[in-house]
């Protein structure tokens, strides 16, 4: 009796092909907003409790990152990249120590989401990786701050990399300041751009 045979031609998907890819990319999207959400609670978060939250095997997360290091890479990257979405949608136009502030006022609140976040990737990955991923933010904030000197509002005797770190900081501050209690949320905005906005003032003095 004569049985057909299905044959896939060469070089033709097969239709498991895409729902397979469909479902590696649901499962790697779980994965990683279960380590974003587990390492902002704790930066020491293990595999097994990533695994856990992303309601996948050890097997599996560890068939997408081969190391805690690639996840928590990963999670960086995507908060990151969300961060840099909102903060694109910052309007920057018009005076720019008006910008700053509301450039600011969006900044901490991302800064204190993903403080917990960056503590667990200072602690597996290279500072140049972490300075890389940070490239996106840290430039908008130097074209902004070069704008203002060309304006005449903001100070030009000191570099401009190490007033964009200072900011860094004071924004990290600010935001561990919140989480102990410290700084009340509603306050935390004016006293970040206060505080800013006081450094980056023009020089009275010369040397």
């Amino acid at each position: 009796m004569y049985v057909p045979v299905r044959v896939r031609m060469a070089g033709m998907p097969s239709a498991a092909g895409p729902r397979r890819r469909a479902d590696a990319e649901r499962s790697i999207a779980r994965i990683v907003a279960a380590a974003r959400e587990m390492l902002s609670r704790d930066p020491a978060a293990g595999i097994d409790d990533i695994a856990k939250a992303a309601g996948v095997g050890r097997m599996t997360l560890y068939g997408h990152f081969r190391t805690r290091a690639d996840l928590v890479e990963a999670a960086l990257a995507d908060a990151l990249r969300a961060g840099d979405e909102a903060l694109s949608a910052v309007d920057l136009t018009g005076d720019a120590r008006d910008a700053l502030g509301r450039l600011l006022g969006s900044s901490w609140t991302l800064v204190a989401e993903s403080a917990a976040l960056l503590t667990a990737a200072q602690g597996v990955l290279p500072a140049e990786r972490i300075r890389a991923r940070h490239a996106a933010p840290a430039q908008r904030m130097e074209e902004l701050i070069k704008r203002g000197q060309d304006d005449g509002v903001f100070r030009t005797d000191l570099p401009i990399s190490w007033l964009v770190n200072v900011i860094h900081y004071v924004l990290q501050g600010a935001a561990e300041e919140n989480r102990a209690g410290r700084l009340k949320a509603e306050e935390t905005a004016q006293v970040v751009t206060a505080t800013v906005q006081s450094i980056l003032a023009p020089s009275t003095a010369r040397p």
